[in-house]
């Protein structure tokens, strides 16, 4: 199936219905006097938020919405039927954005949540309207006004309190496997992921979070190499990074490393991710012999230099995760905790993701402007970007194919 995160729709509003002119002309009443009734407004448009959805892949192929329009009135004081009012279900974390001014209309975050995207046109009045003491026989009435219409841009940002970052094969899927019902495909091979993948993580009864895993990042990733920054805009809701790194990586690169090159991928795509607490969690220590494993851990974190907290666990042997688990579990209730007690850092954590998601999109859209100057003949023929001139990617949309 296609998993698709991005996509362009036109919405157009239905026109408010004409008033109508008439008058009222019965055998036994001489003057009637006006009778036209208003017309109906306009239908409205809305998004609403449907928690059975986690694509934009309709929107795909379907891209004009148009509300009906009002009726006209008519005779005896008859008010035009009203359009009726349209509602188009997009993913839970859907941002909304004007694709013209670049405002952000919404963010759909909770499940049935509705936002109105186009209104519809306000109704024409009757002659009826007109009439006063003098001038009791109005000819005058008014046409509806029009709808509103609008180019928007759907933005899903998957909703997880918990990212994973890391390389490819760092171990991020077989991770989120070992502590939720998630099940990702797992392979000893590169870039197994490619679409984010969701789990919940029940420590105890009444008391979860979830985490997210998204695609692995390589060195130049931010220029457009292997699956890119795409997907890094997923994690711009979550709370707390978990960074993944291979103890003992396969190609016998160096872990500290892997470490800083996700860091730089991280911070040439948004400042204010890379400045989000981030934790260490070193991966697949059941490779190395038990007598070594404390000294190698400790060598890796010494190197980096790491002031935060660090964790060592065996993911696919189910060794050290659930430490891991309460931890965060902790973490993210204090944190909730935290925003209830202080309404001042609530605001300050919206203000946050809101950078983020603003960074994300500045970034995304400099890549993909980069990209179409590329196969247009406008970037410089010895400019090695790293670009992949087959890539799938049109109007900005990312299309991901999934098995």
């Amino acid at each position: 199936m296609k998993f698709v995160d991005e996509a362009s729709i036109n919405v157009q509003a239905g026109a408010g219905g004409k008033g109508c002119v008439s008058f009222r002309r019965e055998k036994s009443v001489p003057f009637g006097g006006p009778d036209g009734g208003d017309g109906g407004d306009g239908g409205s448009i809305f998004l609403i938020a449907d928690y059975n959805l986690n694509t934009m892949v309709d929107y795909r192929y379907t891209r004009q919405f148009r509300a009906e329009p009002g009726k006209s009135g008519s005779g005896a004081n008859c008010t035009g039927r009203s359009g009726p009012d349209m509602e188009l279900p997009v993913p839970v974390g859907t941002t909304v954005i004007d694709d013209d001014t670049a405002e952000v209309i919404g963010d759909l975050t909770k499940p049935g949540e509705r936002l109105l995207v186009a209104q519809g046109g306000f109704h024409g009045l009757g002659n009826t309207r007109f009439k006063s003491s003098t001038n009791r026989a109005p000819r005058q009435s008014t046409a509806g006004s029009d709808g509103e219409s609008r180019t928007l841009r759907l933005e899903l940002k998957v909703l997880a309190d918990v990212g994973l970052l890391g390389l490819p094969n760092a171990g991020k899927s077989t991770l989120i496997r070992s502590v939720s019902a998630a099940r990702p495909k797992v392979a000893d091979y590169p870039f197994t992921t490619l679409v984010p993948n969701l789990g919940v993580v029940r420590v105890a009864a009444h008391r979860s979070f979830v985490i997210a895993d998204i695609p692995g990042l390589i060195e130049g990733a931010s220029e457009g190499a292997g699956l890119g920054i795409r997907f890094l805009k997923h994690l711009t809701r979550t709370r707390l990074l978990l960074h993944l790194v291979d103890v003992l990586p396969p190609d016998e690169s160096d872990p500290v490393e892997n470490v800083l090159s996700i860091e730089r991928e991280l911070a040439r795509f948004s400042t204010t991710l890379s400045e989000r607490e981030r934790w260490l969690v070193l991966n697949k220590t059941d490779l190395l012999p038990s007598e070594d494993r404390a000294a190698h851990c400790a060598a890796i974190v010494a190197l980096l230099g790491w002031q935060g907290p660090v964790f060592t666990v065996s993911a696919l042997a189910a060794d050290g995760t659930e430490a891991l688990c309460y931890a965060i579990m902790e973490h993210i209730e204090a944190q909730r905790a935290h925003e209830q007690a202080e309404p001042e850092a609530a605001a300050a954590e919206r203000d946050i993701q809101s950078r983020m998601q603003a960074e994300a999109r500045e970034r995304i859209a400099a890549l993909a402007d980069a990209r179409r100057r590329l196969r247009s003949g406008e970037a410089a023929a010895d400019d090695d970007d790293g670009f992949d001139d087959d890539d799938d990617d049109d109007d900005g949309a990312t299309v991901i194919y999934a098995p």
